[in-house]
């Protein structure tokens, strides 16, 4: 833990400076080897505000301005922001949904990524926001000792990151305040309350969102309080309504919602 100290003095004297997110990254990376970091600003349903990431130009346009474009509502890190969460280091596999890595979320948007694994610093920060600092890795998934080892620098991430994104949720509400009625801005219910509006019923609804999240019909059913056999019918009916097919089409349908040019 020696060759920590050199990092961390590094960091704190960086915080409120512009090469604070920058210095955190190498800290973290001097832990444990991995490929991208991503840290991301979370206040509400309001658009994901990109604080730091160092991908390449090719990778930023899948990680950082397509997932803001609509994916981030399916993302498990972005609804466990949206949920009471206790603040600390996850894994992605800790939070999803009981098929995410079957459901179309993952197929359509995630697995461009090419990501072996995810984890992220969850900071609560002042006014309700989230800070969630993402270490990914393209190429196999962190170690039990190496998660063992960034949870052991939580109290150096938590502490540092609070001080300085102390202002994020105002910085949050004056993004988010330029376009008030733009549909990214909506709550995540309302989002998938569009899907659909005036074709499906509000149960049918919430199976959408709950089948889109990765929820399997088993796992629908329990929170809904049906049977998985109902939740079957209700799928069948919703294909039917909206004419599709497939969970990829209703995936389509949702992020054409989203933008605000629906079918």
């Amino acid at each position: 833990m020696k060759e920590w100290l050199e990092p961390t003095g590094k960091l704190i004297a960086a915080i409120g400076q512009a090469e604070f997110p920058r210095l955190l990254s190498e800290a973290l990376r001097g832990i444990a080897p991995f490929d991208y970091t991503v840290v991301f600003g979370y206040l509400g349903a309001a658009r994901p505000m990109d604080l730091f990431d160092d991908f390449p130009q090719g990778k930023r346009r899948i990680f950082v301005e397509d997932y803001q474009e609509g994916p981030y509502l399916l993302d498990p890190f972005y609804l466990a922001c949206t949920q009471p969460v206790e603040t600390g280091l996850y894994r992605m596999r800790d939070l999803a949904p009981d098929r995410f890595y079957q459901g179309e979320y993952f197929r359509s948007y995630y697995v461009q990524t090419g990501l072996a694994e995810e984890v992220g610093y969850f900071i609560d920060v002042a006014g309700g926001a989230m800070v969630v600092v993402s270490l990914m890795r393209a190429r196999k998934a962190f170690s039990a000792k190496e998660i063992r080892d960034f949870r052991q620098y939580w109290p150096v991430v938590s502490a540092a990151s609070r001080r300085h994104w102390s202002n994020l949720p105002s910085r949050i509400d004056s993004t988010a305040g330029a376009t008030p009625d733009h549909p990214m801005h909506t709550s995540v219910e309302q989002a998938f309350a569009n899907l659909g509006e005036g074709t499906l019923t509000p149960r049918e609804r919430e199976v959408v969102e709950y089948t889109l999240k990765g929820h399997s019909a088993d796992a629908v059913g329990r929170i809904l309080g049906i049977s998985s056999g109902t939740v079957r019918i209700h799928r069948r009916n919703i294909y039917a309504k909206l004419r599709i097919r497939s969970q990829g089409e209703l995936f389509s349908r949702f992020i054409e919602t989203l933008v605000g040019d629906p079918e």
